[in-house]
């Protein structure tokens, strides 16, 4: 059976079908805890593929790796009011340090003796902690700025989870960064969310929209939230990365105090940002089909598959050999499948679920012929080209894959973004299949904002970095507006 029959079609089950994706191309299962994930090999080479590109990108930008405790003193938390409130009912608590056989052989339970005098938890985000050890670290002006990056696993206690795109054990990068004036602080905070736009869309071929979050969407702690959003082809919105301006907030709340260059005593200015292995499901949401993964290019694991057909033989060994060496040259990964069990149609299937940017077929009548038969993954369209010229045609081939697949999600971002200006309009939008993107205006009000989103689930994802000022009516309430922003339901 063919593996694409295996995967429910979108317009049957969208939500079937993104679980079918998962499982079928081997990136994550089900683990034996409720709520968490366990990647697996193919899901992990991508999301290190994502690691290592992002990495590069921060390290360009001046900031450093470290790392911190998994483990947070619970008064670390009651520190910064907000940010207690946004996280508490996701933490994760330990109570107790050590265990003990049961009285009655049944199994182990823990020590009632061994309760800790302060509980800890398990990191939902690293803020209170790090700010603690910043105040060691930071005493002058010349400590600054600190531009520092995590890359580790969080706890969120999340209920309604989702592989990837919602789990309560998750892993990501967290920024933590400190400065000595605002203005440094803001410019960083924008900087870093400009950082995430261009890897999602220059690697991940994700379009995305640029923005600043609601007062009632800003990150717990925050003074304004940046953020990137992305659209999924069910017209659902991804929350893909955010950067935050934490102002003095975490300063203050844990006295983290600078001699400036007249040598009087200030409040450092604080960002943090992150993105997570839920742009796994975000890529899995923008580009696959009904026949499973689509990779980008410059993010797959492997970019090209050399299939030999019927059967591995020397003769076809060899010009594979010649074919990988001359790829691996360009920087291309390339892999020769060896497989004597498989047929070329299981392979030919199975790498398509896989999202192999490339597949090349080599048989005999196409070494006769001096050519290989060289099909994208994008479009499925299959090309006999020279040996003599497959390397340089491949080459091209991944950029034209990757150019495709970011016009193709941008085009599908363009034809579902709508303008409106009135509720009516507003609700039936959001009844269309694919409802995308809605932009509208908002009276600025918070509560307007809440009886929107109770009233139709959809939720203001992001007031445009580009916005130009344009006098309206709020779509609600009519009460006047000075811009549109963006409205969706999301993930």
């Amino acid at each position: 059976m063919a593996k694409s029959k295996e995967i429910t079609s979108r317009s049957e089950d969208y939500s079937q079908w993104y679980i079918d994706i998962v499982k079928k191309a081997s990136l994550a299962d089900n683990s034996a805890v409720r709520g968490c994930m366990v990647i697996k090999p193919n899901g992990f080479a991508l999301w290190e593929n994502m690691k290592a590109q992002l990495d590069r990108m921060f390290k360009e930008t001046g900031h450093v790796n470290a790392y911190f405790p998994l483990f947070i003193p619970k008064s670390f938390l009651s520190r910064e009011a907000e940010h207690v409130e946004g996280f508490a009912k996701e933490c994760a608590v330990v109570t107790h340090h050590r265990l003990m056989n049961a009285p009655d052989g049944s199994g182990v339970v823990v020590d009632p003796s061994a309760k800790l005098e302060e509980e800890l938890i398990v990191r939902p985000t690293s803020e209170t902690i790090i700010w603690h050890t910043y105040k060691d670290w930071i005493n002058s002006y010349r400590d600054l700025p600190l531009l520092i990056n995590q890359w580790a696993n969080v706890v969120r206690w999340e209920m309604r989870t989702r592989l990837f795109l919602r789990t309560a054990e998750f892993l990501w990068q967290e920024g933590h960064t400190a400065h000595a004036t605002k203005a440094e602080a803001i410019a960083e905070a924008r900087q870093m969310q400009e950082v995430y736009a261009t890897f999602a869309e220059e690697y991940m071929a994700m379009p995305v929209m640029r923005g600043s979050k609601t007062a009632s969407e800003r990150f717990a702690g925050a003074e304004d939230t940046l953020t990137i959003e992305a659209l999924m082809q069910d017209g659902k919105a991804l929350q893909a990365g955010t950067s935050h301006f934490l102002g003095q907030n975490f300063a203050r709340a844990f006295d983290v105090k600078f001699l400036n260059e007249n040598n009087k005593e200030e409040l450092v200015w604080a960002t943090s940002w992150g993105v997570s292995t839920r742009l796994i499901g975000g890529l899995i949401m923008t580009h696959s089909d009904d026949s499973g993964l689509v990779i980008p290019p410059k993010l797959a694991p492997t970019q090209v598959v050399i299939v030999p057909i019927p059967k591995p033989n020397p003769e076809i060994g060899e010009v594979a050999d010649k074919i990988m060496a001359m790829l691996k040259a360009k920087g291309i990964s390339v892999k020769y499948d060896l497989d004597m069990k498989k047929r070329p149609g299981f392979k030919f299937a199975q790498y398509e679920l896989e999202g192999i940017p490339v597949r090349i077929g080599i048989g005999k009548r196409d070494l006769e012929k001096g050519v290989v038969e060289v099909a994208r993954r994008d479009t499925k369209e299959k090309s006999s080209i020279p040996l003599d010229g497959v390397a340089n045609y491949i080459e091209q081939l991944l950029q034209d894959i990757q150019d495709n697949l970011f016009k193709t999600a941008l085009d599908f971002r363009s034809k579902h973004t709508t303008s409106v200006d009135n509720f009516d309009d507003f609700k039936a939008v959001l009844e269309r299949d694919i409802p995308g993107f809605i932009s509208a205006h908002w009276d600025g009000t918070p509560e307007t904002e809440l009886k929107i989103k109770e009233l139709t689930k959809a939720t203001i994802r992001c007031i445009p970095n580009d916005n130009e000022q344009e006098a309206g009516k709020c779509v609600f309430t009519g009460k006047p507006s000075k811009e549109r922003v963006l409205f969706a339901k999301a993930y």
